[in-house]
């Protein structure tokens, strides 16, 4: 069965599409990674674009490289869970599309 060029591109173009809705729907949604029990917040969007920072008042300031392993912890964990996150959302996109039928191997 021959290849259906024009259904090929247009069903390119649909994924495109889809794609480009889906990351700006990941630029809205936040995740979220924590250290030292919650003494340090780390927001970042789905794409992986860090927010904010929070540091709980009850840490010890003074204590320089303790303040500063939290923070690169909830960052870590933040920016792991947008990857996480962006992966499940992109694997949504292609899940079940007839790519076998398009280009001729009958599957689906």
């Amino acid at each position: 069965m021959p290849v259906d060029l024009g259904e090929l591109l247009r069903r390119t173009e649909q994924l495109q599409g889809d794609v480009r809705r889906k990351q700006e729907e990941l630029s809205r949604r936040e995740v979220v990674g924590q250290a030292g029990a919650g003494l340090v917040t780390a927001t970042a969007n789905g794409r992986g674009e860090l927010l904010r920072i929070a540091i709980d008042p009850g840490v010890d300031r003074s204590d320089r490289k303790l303040v500063e392993d939290l923070i690169v912890a909830a960052v870590n964990t933040a920016l792991a869970r947008a990857r996480e996150l962006q992966q499940q959302e992109m694997a949504s996109l292609v899940h079940g599309l007839p790519l076998g039928d398009l280009l001729g191997g009958g599957g689906g």
